[in-house]
């Protein structure tokens, strides 16, 4: 008997590596539904993970592509796990309680900042708003801005120590008229 025109005992060729990852795709779904237990970041883990496993398919050996593509989707969901871990956010529903009951801010008071710290020079600046406002470590800051860690925290105190002689030069006290 013959299949199609090849001899019967013949092996046939291997699936192409991109007709072996489509045929796991549902598997791949299941298990990212299950480390996430999001529908939205589950998906947004399968497109990950495909997206590596198509990129890196050198890398593949020729052996048990299911057990590859599980370990690729395990590893991205654990770097994300730890990312969330190194930056946890809220959520938005406990974001809209602390915006409710947040003192409006003085537009004054916000002006003043915002000239203080149009003043700093802008490597100190840069330094500031990467540590103080965006959060990232030194280290972090080192690697973005491609300097040693220990400018990024001699620039740091400079900043602050400039943000802190301007803010105490226009330092007003806010008389209150008599009743």
């Amino acid at each position: 008997m013959t299949d199609g025109g090849g001899r019967e005992g013949d092996a046939s060729p291997p699936p192409a590596f991109e007709a072996q990852i489509l045929a796991l795709l549902p598997q791949l779904r299941r298990y990212s539904r299950s480390l996430t237990r999001s529908d939205a970041e589950s998906e947004d883990l399968l497109q990950d993970c495909v997206e590596k496993a198509l990129v890196h398919r050198a890398q593949w050996r020729g052996a048990n592509i299911r057990a590859w593509a599980y370990r690729i989707m395990t590893n991205l969901h654990l770097n994300a796990q730890r990312a969330v871990a190194r930056r946890p956010s809220v959520g938005i529903e406990e974001a809209e309680a602390v915006a409710e009951n947040a003192a409006p801010s003085d537009p004054l008071e916000r002006n003043r900042l915002v000239q203080a710290l149009e003043i700093l020079p802008k490597e100190a600046r840069a330094v500031l708003m990467l540590v103080a406002v965006e959060g990232h470590s030194y280290q972090e800051v080192a690697g973005i801005l491609e300097i040693p860690v220990g400018t990024v925290m001699s620039r740091l105190s400079r900043a602050r120590q400039m943000l802190r002689q301007r803010l105490q030069e226009e330092n007003v006290i806010h008389l209150r008229s008599p009743r």
